[in-house]
């Protein structure tokens, strides 16, 4: 059976605000971070997109902008899609971060290396894929655990767009396999007057 999943990153947190390191430390969402998700919610219901539960990671600026995406749907929260972590550096100031890829760097502070975290997203959203009855799936994470997941999914040297708090990102699983398809970038213009 074809299926498709729709994973998100969650909304704009305090953190990014500040613009502080955040992997496993945690930060509420913001107002503006609400209003992206009931944008994001928004979209689903135009599609007429449908979904009787969902999935989110541990931390609780996904699971808050799940319950404002699709109210009422019952979730199962997974460490397996938990960004990554930065041990020492958590809640750092941004400029902190090594240039992208991170390879091993934050394993010294404590944290983990980019395969580690690969391996265990990798691992996470395909037994979602498999093992969800479902014909559609929402998958709520954050914005490293994604770039990770598509970088396994597509070719190498392949690039792809760039996505923010909220957006989208949509592939689809037949056989085992994922074909990444499309990421959905908002327009939160009439919100502007909520960001800080």
């Amino acid at each position: 059976m074809k299926k498709t999943l729709y994973i998100m990153r969650h909304g704009q947190t305090m953190f990014n605000q500040l613009k502080r390191m955040q992997g496993w430390c945690d930060s509420p969402l913001t107002k503006y971070g609400i209003a992206q998700a009931k944008i994001a919610g928004e979209w689903f219901k135009n599609k007429k997109i449908d979904f009787k539960h969902g999935y989110c990671s541990t931390s609780e600026r996904t699971s808050d902008t799940l319950e404002n995406v699709v109210p009422k749907i019952p979730y199962h929260r997974l460490k397996g899609i938990k960004e990554q972590s930065f041990g020492k550096f958590e809640a750092q100031p941004e400029f902190l971060n090594p240039p992208s890829p991170y390879g091993d760097f934050f394993k010294y502070a404590g944290g983990e290396t980019d395969t580690e975290l690969k391996n265990r997203v990798v691992k996470t959203i395909s037994d979602i894929a498999a093992n969800d009855a479902e014909k559609q799936i929402l998958i709520v994470t954050h914005g490293i655990v994604i770039a990770q997941f598509i970088r396994s999914q597509i070719k190498e040297g392949q690039t792809f767009p760039r996505f923010t708090n909220c957006s989208i990102i949509v592939f689809e699983y037949e056989n085992e396999k994922f074909n990444f398809k499309e990421i959905i970038n908002h327009d939160y213009s009439k919100i502007d007057h909520l960001a800080e």
